[in-house]
């Protein structure tokens, strides 16, 4: 027996809390905002039965589902900030993010973790990971601005004409980092390896890298040591990881997550 086609309810967009559709999926840390456009050109997302279109709106009532799925979402948008997480990992040079630590952190059904400004899988160190997409965004563009610091370990030692060159900032595609310190770092020298620290404003680890191998050096290891108000300690081995306290939260500014 054939059953009766279900009504297709139009989504509710003049409610007062509509919000669009890659918000909300961004919110429940399925997707970042620019993928949730591509699945709904896509088609894969549907509304009360029917397929989305950019700038759809949706408020609690409407049915979200994503792949015939259904998108689970608190009614209460203040919950957003307490089921948001945020962690601070210690990888080690070489282990894959994806595969190695954000596999083993706690998370709940459907969700996933995105890297805020994550290090070359080559390189290791501090990693900052959250389930909130709207605040990886956020925090995305906040990072430009943070100073950043890293050991940075090279075969043999530089001259200090080539430190005086690295603390111009200037890369090979005509940018210029700006902040630009670096010096001898007192961790001990493994052969003939030797240790800088390094520390600039919004640099990333393939920054840090080019610095280096424009003044001719040959650099064998990066490790990122501290993000803005957040500092990798010596209780947080390689290969751990731990959740933000309340303090380190206020401090990147991450507050409110909605």
């Amino acid at each position: 027996m054939l059953r009766p086609e279900r009504t297709r309810r139009p989504p509710s967009a003049s409610a007062p809390t509509a919000e669009r559709i890659q918000k909300i999926l961004a919110q429940a840390g399925l997707a970042s905002r620019r993928e949730a456009e591509e699945w709904i050109r896509a088609g894969r997302i549907t509304v009360n039965g029917a397929v989305a279109e950019i700038g759809a709106r949706v408020s609690g009532r409407d049915e979200l589902r994503v792949d015939g799925r259904v998108v689970r979402r608190s009614r209460d948008p203040s919950r957003v900030k307490t089921e948001a997480s945020l962690f601070l990992c210690h990888r080690s040079t070489g282990d894959s993010l994806t595969e190695g630590l954000i596999a083993r952190l706690p998370r709940r059904t459907g969700r996933r973790f995105l890297a805020i400004s994550p290090m070359p899988r080559v390189d290791g160190g501090l990693e900052l990971v959250t389930t909130d997409g709207v605040l990886a965004e956020r925090l995305q563009r906040r990072v430009r601005r943070w100073p950043t610091e890293f050991l940075v370990r090279v075969r043999g030692e530089l001259e200090d004409s080539h430190l005086d060159n690295i603390r111009l900032g200037e890369l090979d595609d005509g940018r210029r980092l700006e902040g630009v310190q670096v010096e001898g770092s007192e961790q001990e020298a493994e052969s003939a390896n030797l240790w800088y620290r390094l520390l600039a404003i919004g640099a990333s680890g393939k920054d840090v890298r080019r610095l280096f191998e424009r003044q001719g050096a040959f650099v064998s290891r990066i490790t990122r040591t501290a993000l803005g108000p957040l500092a990798l300690t010596r209780d947080l081995n390689r290969g751990h990881f731990r959740s933000l306290t309340s303090k380190e939260v206020a401090a990147l500014g991450a507050e409110p997550l909605a």
